[in-house]
């Protein structure tokens, strides 16, 4: 297992509570220099991945007068070119051996929202990202597929950002971990180029165990 993060403290204390062998990476994927010594560091040539997931975003939401080039930039550098350069690295690989692509994504993916001019951008880039990689991967046992929580997530990124009827609702991310789980482990051709709902996955799932 690899994990990448901007914060460097929370990866520490993640990497204590695993059970297995991780390697744990900081990097800031808004900068390419950064991302390329992280891709470095995992050796997929040596170690093939198996499965990317790609859920790295930036939301900050303003009017789009507002939006500084700088900050449009990094919410670009972080949804769809760190997605890009990451698939890039592992798709050799899973091209010869089977793998999951699992691209984080939205409501912001296929709507526009105000005040979300730089995430909804990303994460319609990301959505194409994924269904032209479907494609290219057709017959070679490599699923690319985008998913979506499907339910209020309890994250940092949503304490920011969600109204007080959300955050009454939400739920920790770890319950939607059966989708991810199951997606990289059938690899269902049936799943590639498609928009998953993490939350209903997770719960058909669980209601079969």
């Amino acid at each position: 297992m690899v994990l990448i993060d901007r914060d460097a403290r929370a990866l520490d204390a993640l990497g204590e509570s695993l059970t297995n062998d991780a390697l744990l990476i900081q990097a800031d994927l808004a900068d390419a220099d950064a991302t390329k010594a992280a891709i470095a560091q995992i050796d997929a040539g040596s170690n093939p991945v198996d499965t990317l997931i790609h859920n790295a975003a930036i939301l900050r939401p303003e009017p789009f007068a507002d939006v500084s080039h700088d900050m449009f930039r990094a919410t670009l550098d972080v949804g769809i070119q760190a997605g890009f350069m990451l698939a890039q690295t592992v798709w050799p690989q899973m091209l010869d051996r089977g793998g999951a692509l699992i691209f984080v994504s939205s409501q912001s993916g296929i709507k526009g929202f105000a005040d979300e001019t730089a995430y909804c951008a990303a994460k319609h880039a990301l959505e194409g990202l994924s269904k032209c990689l479907a494609l290219e991967a057709e017959g070679r046992d490599v699923v690319s597929c985008t998913i979506t929580p499907g339910m209020a997530m309890n994250t940092p990124m949503s304490e920011q950002n969600y109204p007080p009827a959300l955050k009454q609702k939400w739920v920790l991310p770890d319950l939607l971990a059966p989708a991810f789980l199951h997606i990289a482990r059938s690899r269902d051709p049936a799943y590639s180029g498609e928009r998953l709902n993490a939350w209903d996955i997770s719960e058909l799932h669980r209601s079969a165990s």
